[in-house]
């Protein structure tokens, strides 16, 4: 399958797709960041980490399914609770005030799970509405 073809068929056809790109590496910079620094481990109230988790992972979730067709939201899916796996092994080898929590990791994929349903009955191909929407 011709690149071009395949890149079609995996993202929407945004007309700033580069933009798209760059915040969306932004974006999951600032959670790794965010995930894996210690200047502000344990200041959270306790048990409002999960609503954190929750909330970074279905708002990632609504971020990338609306940049890629619902066939791909299987992969995004996947993508983000290897991510979220990734984030959580790194801070239980970092030793530096940061632990791993498997309740962190259900809050992830449940934040997951919500942003995927929420794709499939109301947001999904939200970049490509607003694109539309602003050269109109």
């Amino acid at each position: 399958m011709p690149r071009r073809v395949l890149r079609h068929a995996l993202m929407l056809s945004l007309r700033h797709r580069w933009f798209w790109i760059a915040a969306s590496g932004v974006l999951v910079a600032t959670v790794v960041i965010g995930s894996l620094q210690t200047m502000f481990a344990g200041g959270v109230v306790r048990g409002f980490d999960k609503v954190e988790h929750f909330a970074t992972y279905m708002f990632l979730a609504v971020w990338f399914t609306g940049l890629y067709r619902p066939p791909r939201y299987w992969v995004i899916a996947a993508g983000l609770l290897a991510l979220g796996l990734t984030l959580e092994l790194g801070q239980f080898a970092m030793h530096a005030g940061r632990i791993a929590d498997p309740y962190d990791m259900a809050a992830n994929t449940g934040g997951i799970a919500a942003g995927v349903v929420l794709a499939w009955f109301a947001t999904g191909g939200w970049a490509e509405k607003l694109e539309t929407w602003l050269a109109s």
